[in-house]
């Protein structure tokens, strides 16, 4: 056991030589990566349909290659899945990433072996900084587990498929497979109410030091093991657990509530996607997170307000100002080639570059012209859950155009684990908020156009049945925190409390 502490203190030491040398040198790293990319393009199927070519500049390739989505890239992908070579990226992905898509169902998302590389090095490089900086080094002598997708993979075509987690699960190194968990067994379970069973069944008594998976779906592993031990937290049941890694959502709604289940544990956030590992926090006191300009991406950025009206200039990383919420494009190793994933971030640090995620540029609510992000209504709720108490699951907004009664308004449903103590003002304080940071929202309700948000308490589990119905339960699934329509808000209508 010595002996592993001080092969990860070692290389913890090291990561941190390697990541202060590279984030430094971020706008010559990505200089690099793009005259290295351009080199590939030119030999692909993708770019020789464009024009591309070896000497080609920045300007051009911007001309010549227009933002992409998934239905864009489909028929490459298409072509990639019957065996092809050399449609997207030279030779043939090792693998396809398969993700349910917001707007575009099913998606498969090339995954080459270089990117797999950047993805697991991502991973590692995040949790050795953790332990340089927090100087703990323990974690490997006892248990790691990551609530994720099943490693058991299928095939797309000719291409190995499954969950980005999955594939990755099969990689894992192996002097680190006696401490993973779940096991391979229990984690190939498909059904998720089965797997979660089984990863209580094979955890309830180990030594369990990390832990890792989206919000939602942790607490309700914390939930099961409580309510089988009757202790008060999940530290007493696992008194080494000393960190969380979470990624995909926004944790603050979230963070009270894991507090109070891990309260000896630090929190961890990383920005991983199945197109690419963008981002992590290498300081657990500082919420934004590392731009990592040198793992296989070449990014540009777009001002999400004029995206939106169906223009901005695509700027790279040399370019950008604090402040502004951008669109976030991107060209990998994989393939993706000017690929909008759909994110929106903003930088809050220029040296080194680092960013917060504010939300999904197509997960918005505009029914009245108001246009109100993820990142206010996550503020707003955080804000309130700060200063009347509260613990909240998942929560969910939809616009309410023709109410039974009264003035249209914006429907919020929130599933509480606890509720706040004085309800009615609580209400009334997230409205404020979310006037103070949407003034075309503000000015709505000001002119009577629309009344204040109602938020509907719906009952335990109602999050979890809407996403069963769906077809989306557990694994890296999560409802979409806004939409124009009321698809949710009808399902979960029928579970008020």
């Amino acid at each position: 056991m010595f002996f592993k502490k001080l092969i990860v203190s070692f290389l913890a030491k090291k990561t941190k030589k390697v990541v202060d040398n590279w984030s430094r040198k971020s706008v010559e790293n990505q200089d690099k990566i793009f005259k290295k990319f351009i080199t590939t393009l030119a030999k692909t199927k993708y770019g020789k349909d464009i024009g591309a070519h070896k000497e080609m500049c920045l300007v051009d390739f911007q001309k010549k290659s227009p933002i992409n989505s998934y239905e864009d890239l489909s028929p490459y992908i298409k072509q990639i899945s019957k065996g092809e070579k050399n449609v997207l990226w030279t030779g043939k992905p090792a693998y396809f990433a398969k993700t349910s898509g917001t707007t575009s169902g099913v998606k498969f998302i090339p995954l080459t072996v270089e990117m797999l590389k950047n993805q697991i090095n991502s991973s590692k490089e995040a949790l050795l900084l953790y332990a340089f900086y927090q100087n703990k080094f323990d974690a490997i002598n006892g248990k790691m587990m990551f609530i994720q997708g099943s490693p058991v993979l299928k095939k797309h075509g000719q291409i190995k498929t499954g969950r980005l987690s999955g594939i990755v699960a099969n990689h894992v190194p192996f002097f680190l497979q006696p401490n993973r968990l779940p096991s391979f067994k229990i984690n190939s379970i498909e059904n998720w109410d089965e797997k979660v069973e089984g990863i209580i069944n094979e955890t309830i008594d180990c030594d369990l030091r990390l832990i890792g998976g989206i919000p939602p779906w942790v607490i309700m592993y914390f939930q099961n093991i409580l309510k089988k031990t009757h202790k008060e937290n999940a530290n007493i049941v696992f008194p080494n657990l000393s960190l969380y890694v979470h990624g995909g959502v926004n944790f603050k709604p979230y963070k009270n509530t894991l507090k109070s289940m891990i309260p000896n544990a630090d929190f961890l956030e990383l920005y991983p996607a199945s197109e690419g590992f963008f981002a992590y926090q290498d300081d657990i006191n500082d919420d934004s997170l590392l731009l990592l300009t040198n793992h296989g991406v070449f990014y540009e950025f777009i001002e999400a307000d004029k995206f939106l009206q169906g223009g901005g200039q695509r700027i790279t990383i040399k370019d950008v100002v604090l402040g502004k919420n951008y669109v976030l494009i991107i060209s990998t190793c994989s393939g993706l080639w000017s690929y909008n994933i759909g994110d929106t971030v903003m930088f809050v640090n220029l040296n080194p570059y680092k960013i917060i995620i504010t939300g999904r540029i197509k997960h918005y609510i505009s029914a009245f012209g108001e246009h109100v992000i993820s990142k206010e209504v996550e503020t707003a709720l955080d804000v309130c859950l700060m200063k009347f108490g509260g613990e909240v699951f998942s929560f969910t907004v939809c616009p309410n155009i023709n109410p039974e009664n009264g003035l249209p308004h914006h429907d919020w449903f929130i599933e509480f684990i606890k509720k706040p103590v004085n309800f009615s003002s609580f209400c009334e304080y997230l409205d404020t908020n979310l006037r103070k940071q949407n003034i075309y929202y503000n000015d709505l309700v000001k002119n009577n156009i629309i009344r204040p948000l109602v938020v509907n308490c719906v009952k335990v589990g109602s999050f979890n049945n809407y996403m069963k119905s769906i077809g989306k339960l557990g694994g890296q699934n999560k409802c979409p925190l806004l939409s124009n329509d009321r698809k949710i808000g009808d399902f979960l209508s029928n579970y008020l409390i």
